[in-house]
């Protein structure tokens, strides 16, 4: 016998979307089986990665194979197959993969029967590292409750109706000899169908708890890497409250870029698992409203006690996942804070450089106008005295009055010198304004 889940067709002629069929199929990929006491139960639940959910899916057709019965299809989630009086339950999840044994031989008695792991009574291929091992007791009304309470650790014993009173479930959450934790689930008027929804209930609510629970010690891992950082980023805040040097700000801010990889680099790591463990918590509180549960005598419900262990391990989760948002965005508002303070910074000192360079500018054109002023003089200087030497040649031919001097024909000429010099400097300004307006056009 063997239940899958296959997806229907697609009524003709109309084309179906590539995914209809997997979204069917999973409506119906885990259906409750039903369970008559007595029974015992073995679940367990292994982390695997996309690697070992394909080899344990090989490992699981050659053990359908040895034992003679159809193995699961080809792309299937859930599989269920029957090995004599033992029934077998075999589904894979995202993260991890789940085998639950049970059979109905040798049930009478609670928790008195030897590991069938260990005996070889059951046997498969472990596909991944074992989260998850549970052993659930099913009997009837006919076993008392305080005997079965007796069983557990009663520090730490729940015990509840569940489905409307229709039966009672008892745990401590405590691991056993064979590092099983152990549930009692105690049929008072539940149908077989009921029974199996309850006992599938109870499964998920461990192996999700579990699985919750895995954000924890990453949490305490990261929080002594996360504490420093905290510690790093309060010395470099208060060393910008120093107004420090140029240099000390490039320095500061070399810190700030670090420490911001650094803590984009922690919640990456963190990110996925912290995540999960909501999702996790989620599921966890939904199976729990779904066993309607109902206080049983004195002893605590399943609630409760989650309520008091469980939910603060994922506060905690929660904190150190906000701790690092919160520190990511400080990070980056000091980094800010810091990139606007040096660029002001270099505004500044740019700012005093073009002041400079002005003042040297105008002080270059003073300069300029200075030798321009030097060159006029100079120049015409020269114009007279080659007019001078010119005078005095035309007086020694006679070509002068003889009432007017070499040197008077020298001062009348002055004024042609230095309009000439006048002439030729500006000559030479307009040229060079043009060769530079040349030289930005290109």
């Amino acid at each position: 016998m063997t239940v899958s889940n296959n997806a229907s067709p697609s009524p003709a002629p109309f084309p179906e979307h590539e995914w209809r069929a997997a979204i069917l199929s999973e409506l119906h990929a885990r259906p409750f089986l039903p369970l008559e006491a007595p029974r015992r139960i073995y679940h367990f639940a292994f982390a695997t990665n996309h690697e070992e959910a394909l080899a344990d899916r090989q490992a699981l057709e050659r053990l359908a194979q040895a034992r003679d019965v159809p193995p699961p299809p080809a792309g299937s989630k859930f599989h269920y197959l029957r090995f004599g009086h033992w029934r077998l339950r075999w589904e894979q999840h995202t993260e991890f993969t789940t085998y639950t044994w049970s059979t109905g031989k040798d049930a009478d008695r609670a928790f008195h029967h030897a590991d069938p792991v260990a005996s070889g009574e059951i046997f498969f291929e472990q596909p991944g590292r074992l989260i998850v091992a549970t052993h659930i007791a099913v009997v009837d009304r006919t076993q008392q409750l305080e005997a079965l309470a007796d069983l557990f650790n009663s520090q730490s014993l729940c015990v509840i109706r569940a489905d409307k009173n229709a039966a009672n479930v008892l745990t401590d959450f405590a691991p056993d000899a064979q590092g099983y934790t152990r549930f009692v689930i105690r049929l008072i008027d539940a149908r077989p169908r009921e029974a199996g929804r309850l006992a599938q209930r109870i499964m998920e609510i461990e192996t999700y708890r579990t699985m919750a629970l895995l954000g924890l010690p990453l949490a305490r891992e990261v929080s002594p890497e996360l504490r420093a950082m905290e510690w790093e980023l309060s010395e470099i805040t208060q060393a910008l409250r120093g107004a420090p040097e140029s240099n000390d700000s490039h320095e500061l801010l070399r810190r700030l870029s670090a420490l911001l990889a650094t803590s984009e680099a922690l919640s990456n790591r963190t990110a996925f698992r912290f995540g999960a463990g909501r999702a996790y918590h989620a599921l966890v509180k939904n199976r729990l409203d779904l066993l309607n549960e109902t206080k049983e005598g004195v002893y605590s419900t399943l609630s409760n006690f989650l309520s008091a262990r469980f939910d603060p391990a994922i506060e905690t989760c929660n904190a150190v996942e906000a701790r690092q948002l919160r520190l990511s965005n400080d990070v980056e508002r000091a980094t800010n804070m810091m990139r606007t303070g040096v660029t002001l910074e270099m505004e500044r000192q740019n700012s005093a450089l073009l002041d400079d360079m002005n003042r040297r500018n105008r002080l270059q054109m003073r300069l300029n106008r200075m030798v321009q002023g030097i060159s006029l003089a100079g120049l015409a200087y020269y114009l007279i005295g080659l007019f001078s030497y010119l005078a005095r040649g035309m007086k020694a031919l006679g070509v002068l009055p003889k009432d007017i001097s070499a040197e008077t024909a020298s001062a009348f000429a002055l004024p042609i010198a230095v309009l000439c010099a006048w002439a030729f400097m500006a000559r030479v300004r307009a040229l060079s304004r043009r060769a530079m307006e040349e030289e930005q056009v290109d």
